[in-house]
């Protein structure tokens, strides 16, 4: 019997102040919960997502038997994270188009009416982390069990360890850094740029217009992807094979080799990778808002704890109270290992009880959302002390 999710939204009227100095009043938050909280209040997990992802973390819609959360290998009954023993929240960030307000919802300030387009609020991990522990506020959650999130989702992670330490008991924190280096944010810099130059953007508020800048969403997407996967993954699935080569073996049916010859042609897909890339962005600028993918790569961009204490990551961490799990994958060149390792040296520096497991498998960053029996048994092993903890 597949876990049933039932999408929920919360108002808040409150204003919410953010980091940039302005507010955001009158906003909403998608999420959805799976398993029960306990009597005693003590097992709720807050499951924070990463760029394109939503509130929709595990099992499947009633009326839609395959739309699998986009963590629903990691969370559920019987899973690492087991929705029998603990009371799971997937929160949409503010900016997001999954239901959250955001850059396509309607600005109150405007006379008008009309939706805010690019004249959103700029949010940062920080605003995300404030907006969450409202609504766990409102849920009746005033200590996590543990709070839990991968890449940007791993970010929020560690920022609740450091803006609410009393809130949270543990943190896991998966193929995440504790800011960017400047390579990320060159990639967040081409695909944004992808985005704003092409002629649909109209300066962000393409929605008055009637149209919506996909050249520029599957050029960003294609970039993304690309520091997704590992070198070694792209050689395995793609290598050098040709598009036209496949299509030829298919058609043969008999096994027949493939022709194997180019178009010499500059603007035809030519590489199966180039297929893929294609594919991959067409179907991201069908569901994605340009507006929320430059405010989610701007709010990486930003993320960086250590900065309001001279750099040191030590001292910024001195504030952390729980114990961590850390986890990263030897292929992620994107959040490489040696960024957890930086995290993992901060925390024992200061004493903090820090687990970290380093997983020797092949799929680049994208490793946090895949099935390897190491990485999944990590987390379960983690989850069981935890629910020893609380007797859950």
């Amino acid at each position: 019997m597949p876990l049933i999710a039932t999408p929920q939204r919360m108002h808040f009227e409150a204003a919410l102040p953010l980091q940039s100095g302005a507010s955001l009043r009158g906003y909403d938050l998608s999420f959805e919960t799976y398993g029960s909280l306990n009597a005693q209040r003590s097992n709720a997990v807050l499951i924070c997502h990463a760029l394109n992802a939503s509130h929709h973390v595990a099992g499947v819609y009633a009326d839609k038997p395959n739309s699998e959360g986009w963590w629903d290998n990691m969370i559920g009954p019987g899973k690492p994270v087991d929705t029998n023993r603990f009371f799971v929240i997937g929160v949409n960030n503010l900016g997001s188009c999954f239901g959250t307000t955001g850059p396509m919802h309607a600005n109150p300030d405007a006379a008008d009416g009309r939706v805010y387009g690019a004249d959103f609020p700029v949010v940062t991990v920080e605003d995300w982390v404030n907006a969450q522990a409202r609504l766990l506020d409102a849920l009746g959650v005033h200590k996590l069990a543990a709070v839990m999130g991968g890449s940007l989702g791993g970010m929020q992670a560690l920022s609740w360890t450091l803006q609410y330490p009393e809130r949270v008991a543990h943190a896991v924190v998966v193929a995440s850094a504790p800011n960017l280096t400047a390579e990320n944010i060159a990639f967040n810099e081409v695909a944004r740029r992808a985005i704003v130059t092409d002629p649909d953007f109209h300066g962000g508020h393409f929605y008055q217009h009637g149209v919506v800048p996909k050249r520029g969403l599957r050029i960003a997407r294609m970039i993304g992807h690309i520091t997704y996967l590992s070198d070694d993954v792209m050689n395995e699935k793609f290598g050098r094979q040709l598009r036209d080569a496949v299509l030829h073996e298919a058609a043969q049916g008999d096994g027949a080799p493939a022709s194997g010859a180019y178009k010499y042609s500059t603007q035809d897909v030519e590489f199966q990778i180039e297929s893929y890339l294609r594919y991959q962005g067409d179907k991201f600028a069908e569901y994605f808002d340009a507006n929320t993918y430059l405010l989610i790569t701007r709010a990486l961009d930003y993320f960086d704890p250590a900065r309001a204490y001279g750099g040191s990551l030590s001292r910024a961490l001195e504030r952390a109270l729980c114990k961590f799990l850390l986890v990263s994958f030897t292929t992620d060149w994107r959040f490489a290992p040696k960024r957890s390792r930086e995290m993992v040296k901060a925390l024992l520096h200061n004493g903090r009880d820090v687990s970290y497991a380093e997983i020797d498998a092949p799929h680049g960053h994208d490793a946090f959302l895949l099935d390897d029996a190491r990485y999944l048994g990590v987390v379960r092993a983690y989850f069981d002390g935890i629910g020893k903890e609380i007797g859950a």
